[in-house]
C-alpha cells in the first residue's frame, strides 16, 4: 500500500493568484471534521498489519481522547474516522471507537475488493456505522485497477447501499476516475485532499481543471483538507484560497467538506485551529451559508445520514 506521506508530485506549470484576506467569523459550532485517523499504542489488542511495526506509528498514539483535546475547543463535535493504513483491512479499532462514542463518529473502512463477498462485507460494515470505503491505487495501472472486477463490484454495491467510494488519489488518476463516475453515475464518490494537488507547492493548472471537471458528476463531493501538506504548507494557508474558490464555484459549497487530516495537521509547525480557521474565519469570498455547508452540512449529509 502506498505510504500516505509519499505523495507523487504534480508538475509545476501554473500558479493560482494572490492571497485572500478576510476575517468574517461564523458563529455557532457543531462542526464536523470529515477526515481523521486514530490509532492506539495497544498493539496486543489491535495488532498492526503485515509490513508495519510499532516504530512506524508516528505519533506513537492518537486516540479519540487525544483528538478531542484539539477539536472540541474549535466547536467540532462530530468526526469521520478514516481507517488507518497501519491496520489495513482490520477495521476493529475504528469500529470499537465508534461504538464507544455513539453519535460522535462515522467511519470509512478499508476492505479487500478482490476477496469474496464484497457486497455482504460492505452491508455488514454499514450496519456498524460505516458510510464509506477508502480506495487507493496499488500501482501505476490506475485504469486497470479501477476497472477490475472487484472494484466494479464495490462501485455497484456502493450505489445500491448509498455508500461512498472515498478516493485517495493523485492527479493522474482523475481521468480514469471520471470514466468510473460516468459508468456508475449513482455511486457516491468522495475525493480526498483535492486529489493531492499542490504537493510541490504550486497547483498544476491542468490537474485542477481535471478535478473541476468531476463536478459535472452530481454524486461527487470533495474534501477541502490536508492544508498542512499543500501549497506553501504554512499557516494561515491563504495561498490555497484561489483553489478553494474555484472548487466552490464548480462544485458548490454543498459538495465541499472541510477536514483536518489529523493527526498530521497537528504535526510540529501546524495546529488544528489554523486548519478550521481558514474556512470558518478567513476566506472572505465564502458566505455564511458556504461556511455552514463546508463545515457541517455536506459531511452531515454524506457521512451521518
Amino acid at each position: 500500500m502506498m505510504n500516505r506521506r509519499r505523495f507523487l508530485a504534480t508538475s509545476v506549470t501554473a500558479t493560482l493568484g494572490s492571497q485572500i484576506t478576510g476575517c468574517a467569523s461564523l458563529p455557532g459550532g457543531g462542526w464536523i471534521d470529515a477526515h481523521v485517523h486514530v490509532w492506539t499504542p495497544d498493539t496486543e489488542k489491535y495488532p498492526l498489519a503485515s509490513g508495519f511495526k510499532k516504530e512506524d506509528m508516528k505519533p506513537a498514539s492518537f486516540t479519540p481522547d487525544q483528538l478531542f483535546a484539539h477539536c472540541r475547543p474549535e466547536g467540532v463535535s462530530r468526526i469521520v474516522l478514516i481507517q488507518m493504513s497501519y491496520y489495513k483491512t482490520d477495521n476493529r479499532y475504528m469500529l470499537d471507537m465508534m461504538a464507544a462514542h455513539p453519535g460522535t463518529f462515522s467511519g470509512v473502512a478499508i476492505i479487500d475488493e478482490n476477496a469474496a463477498g464484497v457486497r455482504g462485507r460492505m452491508k455488514a460494515l454499514k450496519q456498524q456505522g460505516v458510510r464509506g470505503f477508502r480506495i487507493y491505487t496499488g500501482g501505476s495501472d490506475v485504469a486497470g485497477w479501477l476497472g477490475s472486477a472487484g472494484m466494479k463490484a464495490m462501485w455497484k454495491a456502493a450505489a445500491e447501499e448509498n455508500l461512498n467510494m472515498c478516493l485517495l488519489i493523485n492527479p493522474e488518476a482523475l481521468g480514469p476516475v471520471a470514466k468510473m463516475c460516468a459508468q456508475f453515475p449513482d455511486t457516491p464518490v468522495v475525493i480526498d485532499h483535492f486529489a493531492r494537488l499542490g504537493m510541490k507547492g504550486v497547483v498544476d493548472r491542468a490537474g485542477l481543471d481535471s478535478l473541476l471537471h468531476l463536478s459535472k458528476h452530481a454524486k461527487v463531493t470533495l474534501k477541502t483538507s490536508a492544508f498542512y501538506a499543500l501549497g506553501k504548507k504554512q499557516a494561515p494557508y491563504l495561498d490555497l484560497g484561489p483553489m478553494i474558490r474555484e472548487c466552490r464555484d464548480a462544485f458548490g459549497a454543498e459538495r465541499l467538506m472541510w477536514a483536518s487530516d489529523c493527526p498530521f495537521q497537528v504535526d510540529p509547525g501546524h495546529n488544528y485551529h489554523d486548519s478550521i480557521a481558514l474556512v470558518r474565519d478567513r476566506l472572505d469570498f465564502l458566505t455564511a451559508s458556504d461556511r455552514a455547508a463546508i463545515l457541517r452540512g455536506t459531511a452531515e449529509r454524506v457521512f451521518f445520514s
